[in-house]
């Protein structure tokens, strides 16, 4: 089999029991499923989430607990005992896990986003095994991803990987909730995710987790919208990750065969960004940017609306609307100043060799 990078996603459901403990047997299946996929030399990053709910019980709380106080208590006492029981289980296998906690902070700011980048690459290339989780301890509002299925998917995304496997206590999606619905229908394969398929979730939460089917397919379709095929479901044994991967997964396996190659800085100027300000384009620049993968260039524009300056990020519509967002190379007062007069006036204008808007690398379209 072709080595991969694979992130794995572990939920609450998937690691502890009721009572809000470390579940020892689901614990050590885990680990040596993980170090069977690194022993067959794939790449591996793990997205584990278990730190509130192996928390709240040293705490005395009765169940998890429904205040962002007590849930940020609880994560400060239970990630200590999550990242210590993976180091002494992986040191088994020689396997050295590296804690990385994130907060939605560390995505929208761009220079802490390549810094992510950066720093989980640098482990992966020295053999390390990156153990990611929600920073739920400062988080200023209430788990700022929703729950670590968006987490894993945004990883998942920025690192390029070729499999994001979410874990589950259910082995895949249902037309309805198997557990309410005996005739519910599981999908084996999906292509796309639509908004009727959101609507089959209601009510498929567990106790000790955050998040419930919905959060999953959503995660599924913000890693598809980078080209990340996903797996949801679930498994036992130490083979378990290697038959996902396999095609013998006990879940629903989504993917399509357009594999979306967008890279580092399209990827967060899509999904973590904020728009500065507007540029609005002719028929002509549109069909440039939008089918045959042209720079923008300032010949194609015919208004500028807002304040950005160069290195900001601005929506960009046609004719019809809104069709993407770039990095532009201009800013507002400069872009207002030359965009009806020649390529040549304007290179010299500007004192710069290029005189792209936006670059290709630098546009994502919506």
């Amino acid at each position: 089999m072709k080595k991969k990078r694979i992130v794995v996603k572990i939920g609450s459901s998937s690691l502890t029991n009721a009572q809000g403990e470390i579940d020892q047997v689901m614990f050590d299946d885990h680990i040596h499923a993980v170090a069977a996929l690194r022993e067959a030399g794939h790449e591996v990053l793990l997205v584990s989430s278990g730190a509130v709910a192996a928390g709240f019980a040293k705490l005395g709380y009765g169940s998890r607990p429904i205040t962002l106080k007590g849930r940020q208590a609880a994560a400060a006492v239970g990630q200590g005992l999550l990242i210590q029981s993976y180091i002494d289980k992986f040191s088994e296998f020689s396997i050295m896990p590296a804690q990385i906690l994130l907060t939605r902070d560390d995505f929208t700011n761009r220079e802490r986003y390549r810094n992510a980048y950066a720093t989980i690459m640098e482990l992966l290339e020295r053999r390390m095994l990156p153990i990611i989780n929600e920073n739920d301890t400062v988080s200023v509002r209430e788990l700022t991803f929703g729950d670590n299925d968006m987490l894993s998917s945004l990883v998942s995304g920025f690192i390029r990987a070729d499999q994001l496997i979410i874990l589950t206590d259910i082995n895949g999606l249902y037309d309805a909730n198997p557990r309410d619905n005996p005739n519910a229908k599981k999908f084996d394969y999906l292509e796309e995710i639509t908004d009727e398929m959101l609507g089959f979730t209601k009510g498929t939460g567990s106790k000790v987790g955050t998040g419930g089917m919905k959060s999953k397919l959503l995660a599924a379709k913000t890693a598809l919208s980078v080209g990340v095929p996903v797996f949801i479901g679930r498994g036992s044994g130490t083979n378990k990750l290697i038959e996902i991967l396999e095609g013998n997964g006990d879940g629903t396996y989504i993917s399509n065969k357009t594999r979306n190659n967008i890279n580092i800085s399209q990827q967060w100027i899509a999904m973590h960004s904020e728009s500065s300000g507007k540029i609005y384009v002719d028929q002509g620049a549109e069909e440039a940017i939008l089918f045959n993968s042209k720079n923008l260039l300032p010949a194609g524009i015919f208004k500028v609306q807002g304040s950005f300056q160069k290195g900001d990020v601005v929506e960009v519509f046609g004719m019809n609307g809104l069709i993407g967002k770039g990095e532009v190379t201009y800013s507002s007062t400069d872009l207002a100043d030359v965009i009806g007069k020649r390529s040549e006036e304007r290179g010299r204008r500007a004192g710069a060799t290029q005189v792209e808007v936006i670059h290709r690398d630098k546009w994502v379209r919506i």
